[in-house]
């Protein structure tokens, strides 16, 4: 029997994990039907080919192999990187694996873009099974598709905590819903259970060849999200997350089966689920549709808070750069709102919508991200295996990964069909990636801080013989044995020195969780070090932390960087730094306290 902290933890998976790929059924079949002929041993052949897709890229690469990997239940693309980088000890090694997670976190912001565009066009598309509504144009449906994209991404800094709470019965009676409809048919088709011999896929894709291999890139649809259950995992924990799969994987199952027995049955259906709901209870399909329309609502929304957690990441393992975040709670600081990452959101989905106009075209440049990142996750995974010496999950995750590469490469023929936009997306998210972080990399080797010693000699002469300010200052620096160029500046170059100095060095380390913080060390009369050593996914308050230990600043110096290049590549990197918040800004410091001290750079 499940307790009742189960039972909320799966009903909250519900809402928050399951949304993507528990609204596939909407549009998967009918899209792998525009590829091939409806006869009873394509159907079949198909869903014994998505049953066992559900299967390997699922339940084994993410429910049982990704999810076991972890120390404190996280996961998602950034995790696999911090978990294999220690285990390397090439650095060449070490920079091709940060090389795949770059590219792996540039295809899930890729796909986050497609996810709600599809989602809520196909949703939005079985208004034409009303008769009323049977002659809707295509540009009303966008129009429609466009509203509701706007409302939801408009909603976003207002914080979706106090609304979460129903999107788990909803997505349960979404799930419901569908598998009920599902046996239905099947009743009437009981043949169709063949499908869960996988000896039906694999004759399929011997009869048809080339063909076949292209069906595989939209029997990709019915995976898509697959890789939520990991990426998820740090906010829910393992179990809610297990537990809730059993219960969607059955309910999708049902519904495949069902709608593949529809189309054997009715080989002339052009949007499978709608019809067959319709046919099935003529009386309840305007409700249905409508609770089909807020499950994609549910399934972006999920979309979208997990692209504000990668970013996130990324920030705190200085990847991306630092943008400005707000909380949308006051309980729970992981409730935070991107501005910068939701707009650039709300345009790509609608430009999606505008570019490709009707859900199926848009299925025909889908799958491609994901399938880029299930390879890098299965493989990132398989040498994490292989390094730990686990070798049974190490060659079933091989095996895995090299299902995922044939699932690419199938998808590979999307690309000229519209599959370039998410790798366009991708490409300009992982080269804002790669200049940001070569950027940052560069201007370091530029700034040439003082080594500590050095600095502590110049250090004890200005402060015996300076008259000091009374008080507190607080000075930001990364490394305490290189101490940055603009603390001397301050110290020795304008002889301002305060009776209590103290360096604060926030420090980030291997687990995803936990803060911590102390004074280390003094390092000499009125010189202190404060540490702060936080998990990667945390979300810290310092101020809070400061004023927890008692520190009561007078002032708070930061460094600022003035880039001056002729360089194109720098230039960009200039204007990034120029965009994005400081680091004081981020973190939110008193600004009555602040003061900002200029270095220019040439690069």
């Amino acid at each position: 029997m499940y307790s009742k902290s189960d039972i909320r933890g799966i009903v909250n998976s519900m809402g928050l994990v399951f949304g993507d790929i528990g609204t596939s059924p909407i549009y998967t079949l009918t899209v792998i039907f525009l590829l091939t002929r409806p006869t009873e041993a394509h159907v079949i052949g198909v869903l014994s080919l998505i049953i066992w897709t559900l299967i390997i890229l699922v339940t084994m690469e993410y429910a049982w192999l990704a999810m076991s990997l972890g120390k404190k239940g996280e996961g998602g693309t950034i995790v696999l990187k911090e978990l294999l980088v220690p285990l390397l000890k090439s650095g060449r090694n070490v920079t091709l694996i940060t090389l795949l997670a770059y590219i792996g976190t540039s295809f899930l912001v890729g796909d986050g873009v497609i996810t709600p565009a599809i989602s809520i066009l196909s949703a939005v598309e079985g208004l034409r099974i009303i008769p009323e509504f049977q002659d809707l144009g295509q540009e009303t449906i966008m129009l429609i598709a466009g509203i509701i994209a706007v409302a939801l991404f408009s909603i976003q800094n207002k914080g979706t905590e106090k609304i979460t709470w129903v999107f788990g019965p909803i997505m349960i009676l979404w799930f419901i819903a569908i598998a009920f409809s599902g046996i239905v048919s099947i009743f009437y088709t009981p043949a169709i259970l063949k499908a869960i011999n996988p000896y039906y896929a694999i004759r399929f894709l011997m009869n048809n060849g080339l063909t076949g291999f292209f069906v595989l890139s939209e029997v990709t649809l019915c995976a898509t999200g697959g890789e939520a259950l990991y990426a998820d995992m740090g906010h829910l924990g393992r179990e809610p997350i297990l537990k809730a799969w059993k219960f969607v994987f059955f309910a999708l199952v049902l519904n495949y089966l069902g709608q593949g027995a529809f189309l054997i049955r009715n080989p002339d259906s052009r949007n499978v689920l709608f019809e067959m709901i319709n046919q099935q209870a003529h009386l309840v399909y305007i409700p249905f549709l409508l609770l089909s329309i807020i499950a994609t609502i549910i399934a972006s929304q999920a979309m979208i808070s997990g692209v504000f957690s990668i970013v996130y990441q990324g920030i705190t393992t200085r990847i991306i750069p630092m943008l400005k975040i707000d909380y949308t709670s006051d309980e729970l600081r992981s409730q935070i709102y991107i501005s910068a990452v939701n707009w650039f959101l709300l345009l790509s989905v609608l430009f999606m919508i505008l570019e490709f106009r009707d859900s199926h075209k848009l299925a025909a440049a889908y799958g491609l991200a994901v399938t880029g990142t299930m390879s890098i996750t299965g493989l990132m995974m398989t040498l994490i295996f292989y390094f730990k010496k686990m070798p049974v999950k190490s060659f079933v995750s091989l095996l895995v990964t090299g299902i995922d590469i044939v699932f690419l490469l199938s998808n590979t023929y999307k690309i000229p069909h519209g599959g370039y936009w998410s790798i366009v997306i991708a490409a300009i998210i992982f080269a804002l990636i790669l200049i940001y972080t070569s950027g940052q990399k560069k201007l370091y080797e530029m700034m040439k801080p003082t080594k500590i010693d050095k600095f502590l000699e110049q250090y004890n002469q200005v402060y015996a013989s300076e008259n000091e300010i009374s008080g507190t200052a607080l000075f930001f620096s990364r490394d305490i044995t290189k101490i940055p160029q603009y603390i001397s500046h301050i110290m020795f170059d304008n002889n301002i020195i305060y009776e209590d100095n103290i360096f604060i060095s926030i420090v980030k380390c291997e687990s995803p969780f936990g803060v911590e913080s102390s004074f280390t060390k003094e390092l000499a009369k009125g010189l202190r070090v404060f540490e702060i050593s936080m998990g990667y996914m945390e979300i810290i308050d310092v101020v809070k932390i400061l004023k927890d230990k008692g520190i009561h600043e007078k002032t708070i110096f930061y460094g600022i960087e003035d880039i001056f290049t002729n360089n194109l590549i720098w230039r960009i990197f200039s204007v990034i730094k120029i965009l994005s918040p400081s680091f004081v800004q981020f973190y939110r410091l008193p600004t009555d306290k602040l003061h900002g001290v200029l270095t220019r750079f040439e690069m």
